[in-house]
């Protein structure tokens, strides 16, 4: 198993697991209908979000096929939690890792996702041994397109209609990169 530094910092960000003060910040975005949208489910109840957050401080087990990686993160020198990133241990065998963000729409524009995706893909390749790290998201959130896109991942997929949600099918992309590509794109 894997032991992590937590919480660590950005310039703008402090990334941190979470605890159970954060409940109201954290449902007024997973309970959020735009951003449930985007995750092909409902959006959360507050009940589900408390439930939510006692499995998520319960560690950072970094060693089987499942594993993941929640952190919170929150604007510099305050306690909001404006949103959160997650990787996923997708193939310990392979070094397959899945990241994903998911914010409060409030906060948007502000650049939050991308630096706060930058560091936990850091932190993939250069503490967890990440070998491939890659992201699923529904081809209408141009938003997290543009995330992948200023991250330098290369769209490898398009999965049409892959997924129906509440009636509607959903299709994904695919974005990647390689720990040898990452290091390559910050020498």
């Amino acid at each position: 198993m894997t032991t992590l530094s937590l919480p660590f910092s950005t310039e703008r960000l402090l990334l941190r697991l979470f605890t159970p003060d954060d409940l109201d910040d954290l449902h007024a975005y997973q309970g959020h209908p735009e951003v449930a949208r985007h995750l092909y489910r409902p959006p959360l109840t507050r009940e589900q979000c408390m439930q939510n957050l006692t499995r998520r401080a319960a560690g950072t087990a970094w060693s089987d096929d499942g594993d993941n990686l929640v952190l919170a993160v929150c604007p510099a020198g305050e306690a909001k939690v404006v949103g959160e990133v997650v990787l996923k241990l997708e193939s310990a065998r392979a070094g397959q890792v899945e990241i994903g963000w998911i914010f409060n729409p409030a906060y948007g524009g502000r650049g939050y996702a991308t630096e706060a995706a930058r560091a936990i893909a850091t932190l993939a390749f250069a503490e967890l041994g990440a070998h491939r790290l890659f992201a699923r998201l529904d081809v209408l959130n141009t938003a997290s397109v543009r995330v992948c896109e200023r991250l330098g991942m290369r769209r490898e997929a398009h999965l049409v209609e892959n997924d129906l949600d509440d009636g509607r099918w959903g299709s994904e992309y695919v974005y990647a990169t390689l720990a040898r590509e990452w290091k390559a794109d910050r020498v």
